[in-house]
């Protein structure tokens, strides 16, 4: 269903505002570079920051601009439930492929809450749905036992798997049906998470070098391990680079410098140091993207 390179998208702003020809251009972009999914409106995609109205339009716009060439992994999850139905509802109807729901943030809900939570989306909207987990952000784990229930729910198909534990992705897998489908939300984790089951990356350097990150996933799927190592070390600087400071602050910054887009980001989210912008500056430069 979806598997290989999937990007997670960053919202272009221009002047405060959604810079609409920058998204497309964006969207031409990894059409032309093999990426095997977009996904806006994530974290990287700045969606804490962006209006509802704002959040509907680049769904609506990422969609239109795909133009059916690529599916559309919306962003529409939130720590209110009825929030989240609303905006997964936008989703389906503006012709999305799936949604991508991150577990509640702030108001760290148990297991038995998060259960209800992801139960009440589903249940709420026909759409396949992929869960995030990423306690990092949110302050909350989901459990492997939780995935095993929750993947009962027929529309529930996968997670993108954040937790930077492979200890516990290994759990998951072990514990869900084969057809559940396990991807890396870590740029630097996408090969081993990929030889204990995981099918791809939803990946924040993809936003920068589609075509490597497709390559290597295309590799190792194709069984071609050698390959998608010798991918996955080239990159592993460029990767940790990108998370020198709080993403998307680097690969907004990146892409600006690859004049790409106008870096501009949104408070609270602010401009590099100029210590970590010259050490991103160094990867990039050695990496031939500037």
């Amino acid at each position: 269903m979806f598997k290989g390179s999937m990007v997670a998208l960053v919202t272009p702003f221009k002047n405060g505002k959604i810079d609409e020809k920058a998204l497309k251009d964006l969207v031409e972009f990894h059409v032309k570079n093999r990426t095997s999914a977009l996904v806006p409106c994530g974290t990287t995609g700045e969606s804490a920051t962006l209006s509802y109205e704002e959040h509907d339009r680049v769904i609506e716009l990422t969609i239109q601009y795909a133009q059916g060439r690529i599916p559309v992994i919306a962003g529409t999850g939130s720590n209110s439930t009825e929030e989240a139905i609303m905006l997964t509802r936008h989703a389906k109807s503006a012709g999305a492929s799936a949604s991508l729901q991150v577990s509640p943030y702030y108001n760290r809900p148990t297991q038995k809450g998060l259960y209800l939570h992801f139960k009440a989306i589903a249940e709420a909207v026909d759409i396949p749905i992929i869960l995030y987990n990423i306690a990092s952000r949110t302050g909350v784990n989901i459990e492997p036992e939780t995935f095993a229930h929750l993947a009962e729910i027929k529309n529930i198909v996968g997670v993108k798997e954040a937790s930077g534990s492979l200890e516990q992705m290994s759990r998951i897998r072990k514990l869900v049906s084969k057809e559940f489908l396990l991807i890396s939300g870590d740029d630097a984790l996408t090969l081993p998470v990929m030889s204990i089951g995981g099918v791809g990356i939803i990946s924040v350097v993809a936003n920068i070098i589609p075509a490597d990150v497709a390559s290597m996933c295309e590799a190792f799927l194709k069984g071609d391990v050698k390959g998608a190592e010798a991918l996955h070390y080239k990159m592993l600087p460029l990767v940790k680079a990108m998370f020198i400071e709080t993403n998307p602050i680097p690969v907004k910054t990146s892409m600006g410098l690859m004049k790409m887009i106008d870096p501009e980001m949104r408070l609270p989210l602010c401009e590099m140091l100029p210590e970590n912008k010259e050490k991103l500056i160094k990867e990039l430069k050695a990496y031939k993207l500037i």
